[in-house]
């Protein structure tokens, strides 16, 4: 079954029920709805384990919400999460849950494998719901227009599953490049060295599908494929080429995000993948893949971005030579008066630069004054000039007051759920959300053209977005895929 197919018969499910939308304000972007302002926000979750228990927990640590039901293909998840939220409504099917309780709902949280976020946010989104879902948005470029497209057009409340997108550090960095810190941008640099490929054969034979798994609801509208133990299910799926986005899908989309935002980017013109030759199973465990993107207001008339991961990443570059771990203790943070010690702040920085080595995963903006340093993650950014760490406190100091930024704060307990409360308050009428699909659908849709040119290793592929395909014919059967029937 062909994408819009299936998307069109999502459609009519979802109308079918007749269900008055609950939408109550949209998102910066986005079409503004009116609508009476609810006083609590009832919630359904697709996909409550592994990442989908942290969101459930996130979501639901929000004094004004109701989880009023779960979904998951795996009991054991399911149990979990029930005995968690013992008054919600338990499904294995969204489509069922949907379809059942649909005007008992406000809103829907979708944390399942890369395959199924636009299957279900399409179907919830087409029933007039608000929806959170985890990055990537989607697993072909196509969903992703759609996405955008169907949210738009009934000014939803949308955000992506991008939480450290709302944290200090990356706040403060974006703002940051805005003000013209380091002049305007020609090159970034951003890395991982985590490894969500495969290079091994593809696996043969089957084995028995545990009775706590639903192995036909897990494959979705994916082809049918035999089960077998440890290569899909819970946590390897991220390095297969029908179910997630390799590591460029995974940390790719925080790496990228900072970046991305801080340079008002829109999507590539050109792309290239150095890497092995396409086995059509796994994804390359090794990816170097450079974009050209045009000039924003923020960039020289174009901008290079290389993303280096796998085991070893980054591939050095004089761009990322860093200086000795002595020559960094100038820049002093000006936000933290008393609440970090001169020993602790000098502590950061040696760990930042480390004797020339490179953080294990983060960004280098580099521009006509300078570079700046990002870590990946809850570290400040630091400014490099001519080899030598720069004193940037009076630049961090004036940003933090002309923003209200307050004081930062360095614990992922605390701040994790922000991004999610700032989903359910946009939901209630009160604010919006700084992901909303608008955005996620273009950072998304650039990811995933650099894990298409991985199907063509070494060739530059050439992006018409005004069209929405490659110039490259034979690319273009990678945008979006055949729907199964389940």
């Amino acid at each position: 079954m062909k994408k819009r197919e299936f998307l069109k018969k999502s459609a009519l499910l979802a109308s079918s029920t007749a269900i008055m939308p609950t939408v109550l304000l949209s998102c910066k972007d986005e079409k503004k709805v009116t609508a009476t302002p609810q006083k609590r926000l009832r919630t359904a979750h697709i996909g409550v384990g592994n990442m989908g228990g942290e969101d459930l927990r996130d979501i639901s640590s929000h004094a004004k919400v109701d989880v009023t039901a779960l979904c998951d293909v795996d009991s054991n998840n399911l149990a979990a999460a029930k005995k968690l939220h013992p008054n919600a409504k338990t499904y294995t099917d969204y489509r069922v849950m949907l379809n059942e309780i649909g005007d008992e709902i406000d809103a829907v949280i979708v944390s399942t494998p890369d395959h199924t976020h636009a299957p279900a946010s399409m179907m919830a989104m087409n029933m007039s719901k608000p929806v959170y879902c985890q990055k990537p948005l989607t697993h072909y470029v196509s969903e992703a227009r759609a996405m955008k497209k169907l949210a738009e057009e009934k000014g939803l409340v949308t955000q992506m599953g991008i939480q450290v997108h709302s944290f200090y550090d990356y706040k403060l960095a974006t703002l940051l490049i805005q003000s013209g810190i380091i002049g305007k941008v020609h090159t970034v640099h951003a890395w991982s060295p985590k490894n969500w490929g495969y290079d091994g054969p593809v696996p043969e034979g089957e084995d028995p599908v545990p009775e706590t798994l639903d192995w036909n609801l897990w494959l979705g509208t994916s082809a049918e494929r035999p089960y077998k133990e440890g290569v899909y299910h819970p946590g390897n799926w991220r390095k297969l080429v029908d179910y997630g986005c390799g590591t460029l899908g995974d940390m790719g989309v925080h790496i990228f995000d900072t970046p991305y935002n801080a340079l008002n980017l829109d999507v590539p013109r050109t792309i290239k993948n150095e890497c092995r030759e396409p086995n059509g199973f796994g994804f390359p465990e090794k990816n170097i893949v450079t974009y050209e993107f045009p000039g924003t207001e923020h960039t020289a008339e174009t901008l290079k971005w290389i993303w280096y991961d796998g085991p070893g990443a980054p591939e050095m570059h004089e761009d990322l030579i860093l200086p000795n771990a002595t020559d960094s203790s100038s820049n002093k943070d000006a936000s933290q008066n008393n609440d970090e010690s001169v020993e602790d702040k000098i502590s950061l920085d040696a760990k930042i630069a480390g004797q020339g080595e490179l953080p294990e995963q983060g960004a280098m903006f580099v521009g006509e004054k300078g570079r700046l340093l990002l870590p990946h993650f809850m570290q400040l950014p630091q400014k490099i000039v001519d080899g030598k760490y720069v004193d940037i406190s009076a630049e961090i100091a004036e940003v933090e007051k002309a923003n209200n930024m307050g004081k930062p704060i360095r614990d992922y307990a605390s701040e994790g759920p922000k991004h999610y409360h700032q989903f359910v308050d946009a939901c209630l009428g009160e604010g919006e959300t700084s992901a909303p699909f608008s955005y996620a659908s273009r950072l998304t849709e650039t990811i995933l053209l650099g894990v298409i040119a991985g199907r063509f290793p070494n060739k530059t592929l050439h992006w018409d977005s005004a069209n929405a395909k490659f110039s490259e014919e034979e690319a273009n059967a990678f945008l979006e895929g055949n729907y199964r029937d389940f």
